[in-house]
């Protein structure tokens, strides 16, 4: 999809990425070149690029067909588009057109780990938990909890009883996926931005998100871990347009590990 915009104001950027997970390509403009520590970087006014953080990668994306790496500037607050390592951008001046595009393999993969997450941490609080980290890296993510009472509640204190918690997690985990529950984002008079799962769950999120929890395929709960107090779940999870061949719609499936 190509997305063309009206001119802003001089350096104003528009978050693309937030407005719509599955945009794939922009026409658009520079607004802001430069260059820190030797490596160029160009801001771009209708910005398509995830940066790194709130525990989701970065996009994969390109200005032309020079790949670049998005990373958000601390001093501007721009999310600028970096060369890679040794490597170099096009000649850009500000106000030149330039189209962007992204990955979006890559992004609806971050975008299903990432609104996994929001489910697991929900379903996390169904049991009285509070979230107290979380990743949503590809083969890393994982959501941490703080329960009330972890060295007391038998059923965290054997493999058995951790595994009974495990279960009823895949299974309100497997509902929500089922009932294809929307995916959206509501901003607050203060400016944070915050992504609801239907009225299961909401939480303040700068992260890229599917529409529904329908699009959400190959769920995969391990069972959880307690260590130091903190109860562990990892999780797996793919965007349903690459699922794998034996799929079919949407299912949580149960593992050990």
């Amino acid at each position: 999809m190509v997305h063309s915009i009206e001119t802003l104001g001089v350096g104003a950027q528009v978050g693309a990425y937030l407005d719509d997970t599955y945009l794939e390509q922009v026409d658009t403009r520079v607004i802001a070149v430069g260059e820190r520590d030797g490596t160029p970087w160009a801001a771009v006014e209708h910005c398509l690029f995830h940066p790194q953080g709130g525990g989701q990668p970065a996009d994969r994306g390109w200005l032309e067909d020079t790949e670049v790496i998005p990373v958000r500037d601390r001093e501007s607050g721009l999310v600028v588009a970096t060369a890679p390592e040794g490597g170099s951008l096009p000649a850009l001046a500000e106000g030149q057109k330039v189209r962007a595009r992204i990955d979006l393999r890559t992004r609806t993969a971050h975008a299903a780990l990432h609104t996994a997450g929001h489910l697991v941490e929900a379903v996390g609080r169904m049991q009285g938990w509070e979230m107290v980290g979380s990743i949503h890296f590809p083969g890393q993510a994982r959501i941490e909890f703080q329960a009330p009472r972890t060295e007391t509640d038998t059923r965290l204190t054997d493999p058995e009883g951790r595994e009974e918690v495990t279960a009823a997690l895949r299974a309100a985990v497997a509902v929500a996926v089922a009932d294809d529950l929307p995916v959206f984002a509501r901003c607050l008079a203060d400016g944070r931005r915050v992504v609801h799962l239907d009225t299961l769950h909401a939480a303040p999120c700068g992260g890229t998100h599917v529409r529904s929890l329908g699009d959400l395929a190959e769920v995969v709960l391990p069972t959880l871990k307690v260590k130091k107090g903190r109860i562990r779940v990892s999780y797996t999870a793919t965007h349903v347009s690459y699922a794998a061949p034996h799929m079919s719609g949407t299912a949580t499936h149960r593992s050990h590990g």
